[in-house]
């Protein structure tokens, strides 16, 4: 059996003496946990706060936040120069953070036929076959019912009065057809 140079057998010269590590620097070590700082956990503890006759969990942060907001109303000048200084903070991230606006190019005049025309392509209105009167400057238009039932579905809207539904059902096209919720009827409407 040869002692020779082969794979697992370097020459002598370029072996590791004994007791010397084929990695001089060691086995790297395991990163150590990250714990949080005790502030870090006391700040993301929730605590319950009442507000508007409800209740809701708030961080500590955000609970001294809304402390500090209402004692800078009750005049304590430190809580005023604290919030001046948060809406000042919140200013520059939103000014680093919002993306610029750049205009269109202008490829089109800007004119209120120009909004019919979309509505129009778009199909969310088609011109009112019941009306038309040459003084008039503007050609009439008439909502889609599918358009305005979403327009009406929306949620949190306000009752409307008697007067507005009377408006929405004479620029909607077959506005018999539209679902009202009760949310928006006014009193003593059908």
């Amino acid at each position: 059996m040869s002692h020779g140079v082969g794979p697992g057998r370097p020459p002598k010269g370029s072996r590791f003496r004994k007791g010397e590590s084929g990695n001089p620097n060691g086995r790297p070590k395991k990163p150590k946990e990250q714990r949080a700082s005790a502030f870090e956990t006391l700040i993301a503890r929730t605590i319950p706060v009442m507000q508007n006759g409800q209740q809701r969990d708030l961080t500590l942060d955000e609970a001294l936040q809304l402390k500090t907001y209402h004692d800078a109303l009750d005049g304590k000048r430190a809580a005023i120069r604290g919030a001046l200084k948060m809406i000042a903070q919140r200013d520059a991230w939103l000014a680093k953070h919002t993306p610029t606006f750049r205009p269109l190019p202008r490829l089109i005049e800007y004119d209120s036929r120009n909004a019919d025309e979309a509505l129009l392509l778009l199909g969310i209105a088609e011109r009112d076959p019941r009306l038309d009167y040459p003084s008039d400057r503007y050609e009439r238009l008439l909502l889609q019912p599918w358009a305005t039932q979403k327009a009406l579905s929306r949620p949190g809207r306000r009752r409307l009065t008697k007067d507005e539904i009377s408006e929405i059902k004479r620029c909607t096209r077959d506005a018999d057809t539209l679902r009202w919720p009760e949310s928006l009827r006014s009193e003593g409407d059908d």
